[in-house]
């Protein structure tokens, strides 16, 4: 039976996807059963995701003793691990991904997040691990760094799915749209057929109030206090407005009209971190039509269990978003700053996770040869 919360959340036009993948979740049936149970249609993985699931129990050993056969390096190693996966929870989303014309049912596989700064290796990864993976439901995930940015234009390009990721800022959300509509329009002149090509952008949310209101009880005023838990949900309510007024436009039409479908904001980082807030905060008050919400497992179940699901719940916000904006600045929160910090910072903890995942790859290996 389905949860009546997520199913409501559906409903309202929000896509639920699981932030989360690993060979144990697919090898025991477990996603199958919340794709039944609780409306998940998407999932997206990472870095930090695959460096947990290989570090937990045997279930990569018999496929780490077949590459320690062949004697495969590390690097190789970990593409055909995580390609394993990806590959399995694509084929188990594809009824999803068919019956909703390839909106949804779609898995998210990351480039090597070393590459964030280099263009060039960037879309040679990325077309790699789209050849890699073979399935149509699959997207590949770049990050929106000033570097990624015509990656995406030319891996979409190519015809390749993208879910654009670690975005921030409204200023380089406007400039990921931007590169989505020159990346179709490419697709286009390529002859590639525009109704199979889907892209997410991943608007990042719950580190935006961890970093904000870290700065906002140093400024220690209650002017500033009162602001706290605030700056996350304005900016993603923004971001939609500008996914509104992006796709309303007569470049996008003209692309709608060859059967290009448009890039849906997805909420990411939707995770509570603070234990004082509401745990569904992230999920509750980002309900609009057209959006993803990745889930982890927890907030997922915190969601089933006790989130009201109040219909539109950012439409009519965006002047008291504004509002809310200004007195941040005001109160002395240099958002520009913040922004360029948090992009730095969700690089490199991928890179990190990237790297804790090759040394655990290389350990797995060394000690099944």
């Amino acid at each position: 039976m389905s949860n009546e919360a997520l199913e409501s959340l559906s409903r309202a036009g929000v896509s639920v996807w699981l932030d989360d993948l690993s060979r144990e979740r697919l090898r025991s049936g477990n996603l199958a059963e919340l794709m039944s149970t609780h409306s998940v249609v998407g999932v997206t993985s990472n870095p930090t995701i695959f460096d947990k699931a290989l570090s937990e129990g045997h279930a990569y050993d018999e496929q780490v003793q077949d590459l320690v056969a062949r004697g495969v390096s590390v690097d190789e190693a970990v593409r055909m691990l995580t390609a394993y996966d990806i590959r399995w929870a694509a084929d188990l989303m594809r009824p999803v991904h068919d019956s909703t014309g390839g909106v949804d049912g779609r898995v998210s596989l990351e480039v090597d997040p070393r590459l964030a700064r280099d263009t060039e290796r960037t879309v040679a990864e990325a077309k790699a691990l789209w050849w890699l993976v073979d399935r149509p439901n699959v997207m590949i995930k770049i990050p929106a760094t000033v570097e990624g940015l015509p990656a995406i234009t030319q891996v979409l390009g190519h015809g390749i799915s993208v879910n654009v990721t670690l975005i921030f800022s409204l200023d380089r959300y406007r400039q990921v749209m931007d590169a989505f509509m020159e990346g179709m329009e490419l697709a286009r002149a390529n002859g590639h057929d525009l109704s199979r090509i889907q892209s997410v952008a991943s608007f990042f949310v719950s580190r935006v109030d961890t970093e904000i209101d870290k700065r906002l009880d140093t400024i220690g005023t209650d002017e500033a206090l009162a602001l706290k838990g605030k700056a996350a949900i304005a900016n993603a309510r923004l971001a939609y407005e500008a996914h509104e007024q992006a796709f309303d436009s007569k470049e996008w039409r003209a692309l709608a009209d060859l059967g290009g479908k448009p890039q849906r904001p997805l909420w990411a980082s939707t995770g509570v971190k603070d234990p004082g807030y509401d745990d569904t905060r992230y999920v509750t008050q980002l309900v609009a039509r057209d959006t993803v919400n990745t889930m982890p497992q927890a907030t997922l179940d915190a969601v089933a269990d006790h989130g009201v699901i109040e219909g539109n719940t950012v439409l009519g916000t965006y002047q008291s978003a504004r509002e809310d904006f200004a007195a941040l600045e005001a109160a002395g929160i240099n958002l520009t700053e913040v922004f360029g910090v948090l992009e730095d910072e969700g690089v490199e903890k991928f890179v990190d996770s990237w790297d804790s995942l090759l040394k655990g790859v290389s350990d797995k290996l060394d000690s099944l040869s």
